[in-house]
């Protein structure tokens, strides 16, 4: 099995002001990262560059010409969100590596699966509107482009410590995309309560999982094991495209969770068991969040092994799960209307 990772020095080129957390010293860990998953055997490449008609799918058009219209500027388009000169061609580049890791895992053949090292990151990104960092959504931007492709079933999970209020956005009401998020509750962006399970045809296809601050390894391990992963299994998604943020870690200072590297290569391998049952092993795996920079590489890096099918040896999952169980609670009497739980 070879992974694909597909990682740039242009996401350098992304500048934000002094102090803020998506720096260009994320952009350097995941460089680095590059280079040790290459050491191990993964074929790293360069992405390519979204095209209208990928982000189209996901963004309206007159977005579309408003972040281009910031090429060549420095611009703040949130209290938290800004531009440089080169983030408009950068943050394309990022789209387009998502698009270009589904078409690999959809041509490679069985087990295909692909990592992207990309940056500024993606899941807040609505259709007309940048937030939490983001401009364009590669998630949301990826899943359309496998049912693009003529995909049936695309499942997206976002691990991301942030609920992905973007991407649920994106497939609110569309049956053929499966959301499920893990993240802390209340917290920004302020959506992703348990009641929030799709509308119209895509109700029951949008999974939450609101977890209190402070939760550890064992409550993620229960919501996952007790809903998330049974959900998966019987929506049997032919792509999984997980958004990989890392700001779940306990020494993220954004985040006040308290997960260890570990639990990122648990959820990966419950998802990886998914897609071997369901979809000949497609996966594609986006950085997200994740703002402490030693926890950004070895949780970026033990993905990438994982993904690769050399999965580094962890620890038991740590902490007790009483506030998995709460949530679990919470979540899973909405959706036996939809799934067996």
């Amino acid at each position: 099995m070879r992974l694909r990772v597909f990682s740039s020095p242009r996401f350098a080129d992304h500048v934000t002001p002094p102090g803020h957390p998506e720096r260009v010293d994320r952009a350097a860990v995941l460089q680095s990262v590059a280079a040790d998953l290459r050491a191990t055997g993964a074929e790293v490449v360069e992405p390519r560059r979204a095209t209208d008609d990928e982000l189209l799918r996901v963004h309206d058009a007159d977005y579309l010409t408003l972040l281009r219209e910031t090429a060549g500027r420095a611009v703040a388009l949130d209290p938290d969100t800004f531009t440089s000169p080169e983030t408009y061609e950068v943050a394309r580049l990022a789209a387009g590596a998502a698009a270009g890791a589904v078409d690999h895992v959809l041509e490679a053949g069985r087990g295909a699966r692909a990592l992207v090292l990309a940056r500024p990151p993606g899941h807040h990104a609505e259709r007309a509107k940048a937030m939490g960092f983001c401009l364009f959504n590669s998630a949301a931007v990826a899943a359309a482009h496998a049912r693009a492709r003529g995909l049936a079933r695309v499942a997206v999970v976002d691990y991301d410590v942030h609920h992905g209020n973007g991407t649920q956005a994106a497939f609110y009401d569309d049956p053929s995309v499966l959301f499920v998020s893990s993240h802390q509750f209340p917290y920004y962006p302020g959506t992703g309560a348990a009641g929030e399970i799709g509308r119209g045809a895509g109700r029951g296809f949008t999974v939450n999982l609101p977890l209190q601050a402070g939760g550890t390894d064992a409550d993620y391990e229960r919501v996952f094991a007790e809903v998330a992963i049974p959900v998966l299994r019987q929506f049997a998604p032919e792509l999984i495209v997980i958004s990989a943020g890392f700001d779940a870690h306990a020494d993220d200072p954004l985040g006040g969770m308290r997960l260890g590297a570990g639990q990122f290569v648990r959820l990966t391998e419950g998802i990886v068991r998914v897609a071997d049952a369901s979809s000949d092993g497609r996966v594609v795996a986006l950085v997200e969040g994740g703002y402490d920079l030693k926890a950004l590489a070895d949780c970026t890096r033990a993905v990438g092994q994982t993904l690769g099918g050399e999965a580094p040896e962890v620890p038991p999952p740590a902490g007790d799960d009483a506030r998995g169980g709460t949530t679990c609670a919470a979540v899973v009497p909405g959706l036996r209307e939809y799934w067996r739980l």
